[in-house]
């Protein structure tokens, strides 16, 4: 990973927020501009280099992961609050941009006041800019995190059977990701049977593959910090007219966003081109969140993939592209793919067959 040209980028935005430093609070973002890995850590950046806040118990591990990165370590009798306050005011900055998102109130106030001559300024997004477009050593990431993703999910799917709960396959999936040499789970895997799969988020429970005909499953992988999201819905009964009308009324509508991928188009644009059939269908109001979402270090990134954010895409953005249809009492299907903005068009990263034939399960 090259942590020296995203400081470098970061600088750049420090530059134009009209700040002359970036105190980097938020942990992922200072793992995603230095390396380290551990928590209870702050980055202090300007245009002349940059210093990682840590403590005694880091020592070794900043010597390892951030080699040659200045560090300023605080002890029992220094808290973060007092290291912070040497630090700034050994470099005289009359102005020093804080990430908002990531503090409390609380926090921000207590920063004014070691600072009183340091101008504090709020900021949103200037990191996470950088950590929507992805760069080769991500993307390689990325892509192991699908590969271990897609393959637990063919280790569930062989081994399926018509007396196991929600619960048992989540944990499954999480025994598997594990097993392949996983981090784990990218996130608590959603896995809803018959009328719970109108639930976009739902939690597993004890009900049973049979108690319905179609089970669907939202799971992602963590490969190292790199995580993933698919989507399936898989047959495993008979399957009711229904069920092969919605199918592919999702799966038309999923098909549309994807082959709308490309620079320069908004996210509203996609999000449009699926909802669209989906409207067409006559489940509009069956189909309430955003389309997709990026992801990377977080399941969570930008962009966001919905009808309010006109943000152009970009090479090197990936995002899901996951529409539902959801019918209260009945059921939902969802369908999911990772895709990859490039230069000239997309690639969709993940390749689980989402036919509808596919989908069915012989237990």
């Amino acid at each position: 990973m090259n942590y020296s040209r995203r400081r470098d980028r970061l600088r750049a935005l420090i530059k134009k927020a009209g700040g002359e430093a970036l105190l980097v609070t938020h942990e992922i973002n200072v793992g995603y501009l230095t390396g380290f890995s551990g928590d209870s850590s702050y980055l202090l950046i300007h245009a002349n280099g940059e210093t990682i806040l840590s403590d005694s118990r880091y020592d070794t591990q900043l010597a390892e992961e951030c080699p040659g990165l200045e560090v300023a370590t605080r002890t029992s009798s220094k808290p973060m609050a007092a290291l912070i306050s040497e630090l700034v005011g050994s470099h005289r900055f009359t102005s020093l941009l804080i990430e908002g998102d990531s503090l409390s109130k609380s926090q921000f106030d207590r920063f004014s006041e070691i600072l009183p001559s340091t101008e504090l300024l709020s900021t949103s997004g200037l990191v996470e800019q950088l950590r929507a477009i992805k760069d080769k050593d991500e993307l390689a990431e990325i892509r192991r995190s699908i590969h271990l993703a897609q393959r637990a999910f063919d280790a569930i799917r062989a081994t399926m059977t018509p007396g196991q709960s929600e619960r048992l396959i989540a944990a499954n999936l999480e025994h598997q990701i594990r097993l392949l040499g996983g981090t784990g789970c990218a996130f608590k895997p959603i896995v809803g049977v018959g009328p719970r799969a109108a639930l976009p988020h739902a939690i597993p429970t004890d009900r049973r593959i049979e108690e319905s005909p179609f089970v669907l499953i939202d799971w992602g992988a963590k490969a190292g910090k790199y995580t993933s999201d698919l989507t399936r819905v898989l047959v495993t009964g008979k399957a009711p007219a229904k069920l092969a009308k919605v199918y592919q009324t999702v799966l038309d509508a999923q098909l549309a966003a994807i082959a709308a991928i490309r620079p320069g188009v908004t996210a509203a644009e996609v999000d449009r081109a699926a909802r669209k059939v989906i409207e067409d269908a006559g489940h509009g109001k069956h189909f309430g969140h955003g389309l997709g979402h990026g992801f990377g270090l977080e399941i969570h990134e930008e962009p966001r993939m919905s009808s309010s954010n006109t943000r152009a895409l970009e090479p090197g953005m990936v995002v899901t592209v996951e529409p539902g249809i959801y019918l209260p009492g009945w059921g939902g299907v969802r369908i999911e793919d990772d895709v990859l903005v490039t230069v000239d068009g997309h690639e969709v990263l993940t390749s689980v067959p989402k036919d509808f034939e596919s989908s069915i399960v012989d237990m």
